[in-house]
């Protein structure tokens, strides 16, 4: 089930939101500082690619300064965008799994930092 979601979710959602991530991540390693930031990027590109079956384990505590930032330069944004979408996917029963997914990366979307992508 979680194959079909996942080339399902990449069709309708995954392919553009993860190449989004992709070119964010590619403007934010231009600099030194943004390098973490870059680095982040990728790593919830690999997430939005491909999101059944994996799971985000937070732990946002000691990355909080790191977290503002990204806040402050687009995560809020981010975030927005996720939950939108979640809130049209679940408009439907068959949406209702992607809008859950969608729910999941908003929170990466919001605060990346200290989050471990692992599989279920």
């Amino acid at each position: 089930m979680k194959t079909l979601g996942n080339i399902l979710w990449f069709l309708i959602t995954g392919l553009l939101g993860g190449l989004s991530y992709v070119a964010l991540g590619i403007i934010w390693c231009i600099t030194i500082i943004g390098i973490p930031f870059g680095k982040q990027c990728f790593k919830i590109a690999g997430l939005i690619f491909w999101p059944f079956g994996k799971i985000a384990d937070t732990d946002f505590g000691k990355h909080a300064i790191l977290n503002i930032i990204w806040i402050i330069f687009g995560g809020l944004e981010l975030f927005l965008m996720f939950v939108i979408a979640g809130a049209l996917w679940c408009i439907t029963i068959i949406g209702i799994p992607f809008g859950k997914q969608c729910f999941k990366l908003a929170v990466l979307s919001l605060m990346p930092f200290g989050a471990e992508v692992k599989k279920a």
